[in-house]
């Protein structure tokens, strides 16, 4: 832990796009940045046909070309989501687009889908093809296309056949007028066309692929009908809760007034609050996945008491250091069975009531 420390340290003295560069180089490099726990049985769980060894899992952004999705799920995450991919590369937004909010525990970022494109991950997924482990491939649209939908068809085309899941990413604020997509009829002729998509590949793979939606915290109650009704009407299996916000509430650092989506801490209540609401809407059936200011057990278990069956985090790990995944693996399977649950999928919904109702 003293050399964690000292890690962050010295991470933290450098530009936060500088330090995540390094943070990818050396979990390439095979460096033992931390031990995995032993699989605990009661943290098992199914979620849209998917076997998770632990419902804990590390969040789109981070691994933004799909270069250490299996470093990552060494670390003790039970499945690790890459992207988000768009077809062609780009070099998102003008730097600087990412500020540590360091009292507050938090991060604003207006990085804008930087990425590679399809073509390397497309490579480095298939070269990895065949070592197992769950590997959630994250879809998104160019800033410049002419055709948004047609973009996330396309990545359901190439990525169909080496995805744990897929998903749909709709919701960052980085990108103008992507969020527009999460409008009623925009949305329904989104995922008719994903859904359509991912049926064409099931035959030609033999293997259906679950599809996640990806939603912003910032939603009211109409458009949060809106899109579980159509999430519902179009068979998709899950949906993620949520991406950053664009609001500033609990923000003491000066940096507060930067543009961009805000994650860490201070969106804990807000997404788990959405996450409940959303969880009433779609019924038992449908996967949900929390994420949003996850950085402890407690806060992973909050998740799944406000109707979560997997949670995500990336900014915690800023702050918790590359130890934090298996720290709350270990924590929670104590957890569950200090409050005498034999599973985690008892604890799900038992505090929904409660969050549904709070506010943020």
């Amino acid at each position: 832990m003293m050399l964690e420390q000292l890690g962050r340290r010295a991470l933290f003295t450098l530009d936060p796009e500088r330090a995540h560069t390094l943070s990818i180089a050396a979990l390439k490099s095979g460096l033992p940045l931390a031990c995995a726990p032993d699989r605990d049985l009661a943290l098992t769980t199914n979620v849209a046909g998917i076997e998770f060894a632990n419902p804990i899992g590390m969040a789109a952004g981070y691994d933004k070309n799909a270069e250490v999705a299996d470093p990552l799920l060494r670390l003790g995450f039970g499945f690790a989501e890459v992207g988000t991919l768009t077809p062609r590369a780009q070099p998102g937004n003008p730097k600087p687009r990412i500020f540590r909010l360091e009292e507050d525990e938090a991060v604003i970022n207006r990085l804008g889908f930087n990425n590679e494109g399809h073509a390397p991950a497309l490579a480095r997924l298939q070269a990895r093809a065949g070592k197992g482990g769950v590997v959630g491939i994250n879809i998104g649209a160019n800033k410049d296309s002419d055709d948004r939908i047609n973009d996330y068809r396309l990545g359901v085309e190439r990525f169909a056949s080496l995805a744990t899941y897929l998903t749909v990413n709709i919701s960052s604020p980085n990108t103008p007028g992507l969020r527009d997509l999460q409008a009623r009829s925009s949305l329904a002729e989104l995922l008719a066309a994903v859904e359509n998509a991912r049926d064409e590949q099931t035959a030609l793979i033999g293997r259906h692929v679950p599809v996640f939606l990806k939603i912003a915290p910032d939603l009211v109650e109409d458009e949060l009908d809106d899109i579980a009704a159509e999430v519902l009407d179009k068979r998709i299996e899950g949906v993620i809760v949520s991406n950053t916000t664009l609001s500033r509430d609990g923000l003491t650092n000066r940096k507060a007034s930067e543009t961009g989506g805000m994650s860490g801490k201070p969106l804990f209540a807000r997404s788990t609050v959405q996450l409940a609401r959303m969880r009433r809407r779609l019924g038992p059936d449908v996967a949900l996945i929390g994420c949003g200011g996850v950085d402890s057990a407690e806060t992973a278990a909050e998740k799944i008491r406000a109707g979560a069956d997997l949670v995500q985090l990336y900014t915690g790990m800023i702050y918790g250091g590359p130890s934090l995944p298996a720290r709350i693996v270990r924590d929670l399977g104590r957890l569950l069975r200090r409050e005498g649950y034999t599973s985690i999928t008892q604890m799900r919904d038992t505090g929904l009531e409660r969050w549904e109702a709070a506010s943020f």
